[in-house]
């Protein structure tokens, strides 16, 4: 028996410390928060933000040159209509337009592996990808097509420059022109393809949007290098083009999400306002304006083609852009979280309560 029990006759409590008794009867008591479904709830876990370890950001940045990369897309865009307008040119006897469009094709893609070769840092880097054949690889059947498209251009230019072997080059010609559509949009397919968030959310329509430019280009570079007499079909060509440029882009626009808005901003923001500006001028100037006037035809067609530019820019800075903010990966990967979970009335970021 302890002190405190001969002094007081209480027994002392075996669980309280040795100075302090066990009290007996009613106690006042803190009263017990009630448990009700979501009622009465601390917040224990804040709000997320849109961050990722150490500040960096959720994706790499894309480390391509945009003088290289986004040059390399205009003007492998430009070599295949160019090519397409050459063979439409070449079976309808428009001798001009012909040499013309075939010339400027094989510069144009000359000038584009120049670009892509300069920006991979060695030549053998793209030997290297024609080891193998991937169709599951966007970049392994672009490399094919340019390898296949490539030779068949220079063959078709060369004929028509030296006037040796017309019947190859005339083959030649029809070869480019078939194999001009793969050059024009398969970088379309490249850039989708990744995870970069403007451009892959644009994978629906990119490929329209980057046939139309391409076709409006060459259209351009034809009317403004052909005579107007042959000129027909390359007016009609650019027209239609950059129509399609135009409308494919407002509807990947629409259709994106929020990455879209970044089209619309920035420096991205700029080149297509610059884009939009110049494919509409191409169209009124060298299209329609372009057969009566030939200091039109020559404006417009140079409009056309800083429209399709602009175009190539403007996408690839948009692209880099949502790679370096991590809320354009963040929030729409919670979109399709509360989508797969069929969640009524749940948004994107926010947990749903049980």
């Amino acid at each position: 028996m302890s002190e405190h029990e001969r002094q007081t006759g209480i027994p002392q409590d075996p669980v309280a410390p040795p100075d302090r008794t066990a009290v007996t009867g009613d106690v006042d008591r803190a009263p017990r928060r009630r448990r009700g479904r979501g009622r009465g709830e601390k917040k224990m876990v804040p709000d997320a933000h849109f961050e990722s370890y150490y500040g960096k950001p959720i994706l790499n940045k894309p480390t391509w040159e945009a003088r290289d990369i986004a040059g390399y897309l205009f003007l492998g865009g430009l070599a295949g209509g160019s090519s397409v307008l050459a063979m439409g040119a070449e079976l309808t006897g428009r001798r001009r337009m012909a040499r013309v469009t075939k010339v400027s094709g094989l510069v144009a893609i000359l000038a584009s592996l120049v670009a892509l070769v300069h920006d991979l840092g060695r030549p053998e880097r793209f030997v290297r990808m024609l080891r193998v054949f991937k169709p599951s690889s966007p970049m392994s059947v672009g490399s094919w097509i340019l390898a296949t498209y490539g030779p068949l251009a220079g063959v078709a230019a060369a004929t028509e420059i030296t006037g040796w072997f017309p019947r190859v080059g005339r083959a030649a010609t029809v070869g480019a022109g078939f194999v001009g559509p793969a050059v024009a949009s398969y970088t379309a397919a490249l850039m989708s393809d990744t995870a970069v968030p403007t451009w892959h959310d644009g994978h629906r329509e990119m490929p329209f949007v980057f046939v139309g430019s391409a076709a409006a280009a060459a259209g351009g570079l034809a009317v403004l290098a052909s005579p107007a007499n042959e000129a027909g079909p390359a007016r009609r060509t650019l027209i239609l083009g950059a129509a399609t440029e135009l409308a494919a882009g407002e509807v990947m626009s629409r259709r994106m999400g929020l990455s879209a808005e970044l089209l619309h901003q920035g420096s991205a923001g700029r080149w297509m306002i610059a884009a939009k500006a110049f494919s509409v001028a191409g169209m009124v100037a060298g299209g329609v304006w372009g057969r009566r006037s030939r200091t039109a035809a020559i404006l417009g067609g140079a409009a056309a083609m800083a429209g399709s530019a602009c175009t190539r820019f403007g996408i690839f800075h948009a692209g880099v852009a949502s790679a370096e903010d991590p809320k354009y990966t963040v929030i729409p990967q919670r979109e399709r979280l509360a989508q797969r979970a069929g969640v009524p009335g749940s948004e994107a970021g926010t947990p749903s309560r049980a």
